[in-house]
């Protein structure tokens, strides 16, 4: 038995997949808005044909539709597609064929979507980045963080902000502090017998203790290209962590140089924009770096965010993590501190500093601020 013809939807979908380039197989059938979008996908995929003697450049004699300027095929990508879809498309034009004029014009550059890809893509060309396109940028930074900020603080505060105490009440109705029992017992004299029901007439919630000995947190960042997520969520959580009164914390971000940017620590924006993704990693230099900032050993906590491959002698980096255990400071050395936490990392190296006493994970910000609050309680 012969196999079915496809239907016509289905050889528009495999002539929309495959490009121009199967014109001659699957007979180009399109209407006009599906051959928009043909050539809209073609101006960013039909790139996959260069060099392979498929596509040739175009010359003074051609017949070929003109090109368009990337402003007016964002425009026509933004009309032609759903929002995820574009954002894809973005992430691919920026990531995958280097389409890096979409940063470096400042009209393209407006019309790109604020998401978390292209604030990769803008801190790894930042240096690049001058005048108009780096105040646009900077405006781009600043509404991804704000939204990443929203969603993690949500979180991240309550679990930071203060112990319940079970022995006092508040008058504050916080739904989080609720006090079931105590709401039952104070109610029981309403209770309705004949009916068989608790008339509950006052609500009871606990006190929430707010911690009065501030803890030193010091966050020591890998800025290396590999680190570039756990980089950003390092950021917001800093600015999350210093609006508390219950922490002091310092920011340290690291390659094969160290700089301090505790001043900015409250301002994830700025710590962004200051970042210098890219280079070598000496994380022993960042750690003795650390080891002075440390005041109080048994209040301050380090936790170091990197992916372990050290650049320098890997006993040096042993030797300060051992001292700053030997201190009793607290150590967490992070894999990855992002929305995902699936790292590669130098698993060996990793072994060898939890041998020393630095606990060794790969944690979302939400666990980190759960783990955080196990060690302050």
């Amino acid at each position: 038995m012969s196999a079915s013809k496809p239907s016509s939807p289905s050889l528009e979908r495999w002539r929309l997949v495959l490009g121009r380039y199967a014109e001659t197989p699957l007979p180009n059938t399109l209407d006009a808005e599906r051959q928009r979008i043909d050539r809209a996908l073609d101006f960013l995929y039909g790139r996959e044909y260069q060099g392979r003697g498929l596509r040739e450049e175009l010359g003074p004699g051609s017949l070929d539709a003109s090109q368009p300027t990337l402003v007016d095929w964002l425009s026509e990508v933004r009309t032609l597609f759903p929002h995820d879809t574009v954002e894809l498309i973005e992430k691919h034009a920026l990531q995958r064929y280097g389409l890096d004029e979409l940063l470096t014009d400042p009209q393209t550059l407006a019309k790109l979507e604020p998401n978390q890809a292209l604030l990769r893509t803008l801190l790894t060309l930042r240096g690049h980045l001058k005048g108009e396109v780096l105040e646009l940028a900077r405006g781009i930074v600043r509404k991804v963080v704000e939204e990443l900020r929203r969603r993690l603080e949500a979180d991240i505060r309550p679990a930071l902000a203060g112990r319940l105490n079970r022995f006092r009440h508040s008058p504050l109705a916080v739904a989080r502090n609720f006090d079931a029992l105590g709401t039952v017992r104070r109610n029981l004299q309403h209770y309705d017998a004949e009916n068989r029901r608790l008339v509950v007439e006052q609500l009871r919630f606990f006190e929430r203790n707010a911690r009065r000995l501030p803890w030193d947190i010091i966050l020591c960042v890998d800025q290396s290209g590999s680190m570039v997520d756990s980089v950003i969520h390092s950021a917001v959580m800093a600015g999350i962590l210093a609006a508390l009164p219950a922490f002091r914390v310092r920011l340290v971000v690291f390659d094969t140089s160290v700089v301090d940017l505790s001043d900015y620590a409250d301002d994830p924006v700025e710590t962004l924009m200051s970042v210098q993704l890219g280079g070598g990693t000496d994380i022993a230099q960042a750690v003795r770096y650390c080891t002075q900032l440390v005041e109080n050993p048994t209040r301050t906590v380090l936790v170091l965010i990197t992916d372990f491959c050290e650049g320098a002698p890997p006993g040096e980096l042993v030797r300060a993590v051992a001292r700053l255990a030997e201190a009793r400071v607290r150590l967490l050395g992070l894999a990855s501190l992002d929305e995902q936490s699936s790292p590669v990392y130098d698993r060996h190296m990793a072994e060898r500093l939890a041998a020393c006493g630095m606990e060794i994970a790969a944690l979302t910000p939400q666990r980190l601020a759960h783990w955080l609050l196990e060690v302050i309680s």
